[in-house]
């Protein structure tokens, strides 16, 4: 990893390889570096969040995964972040004194969604009990309501929140909200908060009003042409920034018909780049083979402004 970096551009939210018999499958974890970085040109991830099924795992495979990670990804990757957030306080804690002393870049958590936060006050009671596990480590707070239940506003959370949480240093923001990541953004800007936005079919207009960048289970096989879109974003060539967000809208619109969730990311992943990621962890069901056919016939047939 690279400490003292700036946290920003694409960040993959890994997927969890799993051998045929839903076993954790950690023998591909340097393949998948490897691939991210040379294939890709992404140079973040994000470990045992919704994509890599970390809610899925018990507390034994998450950190396995969380080590594997961090030691194949020394000089190879910028960041490894790590999630800890967990149903169970004492877990989380664990799982961020965990990352702590492996030495990942920074730890993120989700808000309980089964004994739901009903206010910012609860909600901050709750990760800065865990933030304080891990007192050197950078600390960002995983929004993602559609999947929490929780909509507790950013904009309202982020106000005073660095006297509770000393480490704090951003949201993966994954809602459609953008008013509220707008104003999160305009409000904070003297805390040089790092807001990186988590739906992917929508980071273009994200990064119109501020986000630093963005995690998203699409980086791990559209990476390189997302960050050809951030480079036309920066220039700036809206046109052809477009031109890609578009192409990627058209993709996950297909797919999303189809049905579209992590079972079907990890089939994705696996005829994309070679590497076997397995089946999901129940409830989640395999892709079907119809699904795969057709998703790679459609992105095989998509023409990318780079001619590729």
């Amino acid at each position: 990893m690279t400490p003292g970096k700036k946290l920003q551009g694409l960040v993959a939210a890994t997927v969890t390889p799993m051998t045929p018999d839903g076993q954790i499958n950690l023998s591909v974890i340097r393949q998948y570096v490897d691939y991210l970085v040379s294939e890709q040109n992404v140079k973040n991830v994000f470990v045992n969040g919704t994509t890599g099924e970390g809610l899925s795992l018990n507390i034994q495979e998450r950190k396995q995964l969380a080590e594997e990670w961090v030691c194949q990804g020394k000089d190879k990757l910028d960041h490894v972040i790590i999630h800890v957030g967990a149903l169970s306080l004492p877990e989380s804690q664990e799982l961020a004194r965990h990352a702590a002393a492996i030495g990942a870049s920074a730890i993120a958590v989700i808000a309980p969604f089964f004994f739901k936060p009903t206010n910012k006050g609860e909600l901050i009671a709750f990760l800065q009990k865990v933030a304080s596990e891990a007192p050197a480590v950078p600390f960002y707070y995983y929004h993602i309501p559609p999947l929490t239940g929780v909509t507790i506003r950013v904009e309202e959370l982020l106000d005073g929140i660095k006297d509770w949480i000393p480490t704090f240093q951003g949201v993966k923001f994954s809602d459609t909200d953008l008013l509220d990541l707008a104003q999160c953004i305009n409000k904070n800007e003297r805390e040089q908060f790092v807001f990186l936005y988590g739906v992917d079919e929508q980071l273009l207009s994200a990064l119109a009003v501020g986000a630093n960048g963005a995690v998203g289970s699409t980086y791990n096989y559209l990476g390189r042409k997302t960050n050809l879109m951030l480079q036309a974003f920066a220039k700036p060539d809206l046109a052809l920034a477009q031109k890609y967000q578009f192409l990627t809208g058209e993709f996950l619109n297909f797919v999303i018909k189809l049905g579209f969730g992590v079972a079907q990311t990890k089939a994705v992943m696996t005829f994309v780049s070679g590497i076997p990621m397995g089946p999901p962890r129940l409830p989640l069901v395999d892709a079907s083979e119809e699904f795969i056919v057709k998703a790679k016939a459609k992105l095989d047939s998509i023409v990318w402004p780079d001619g590729d």
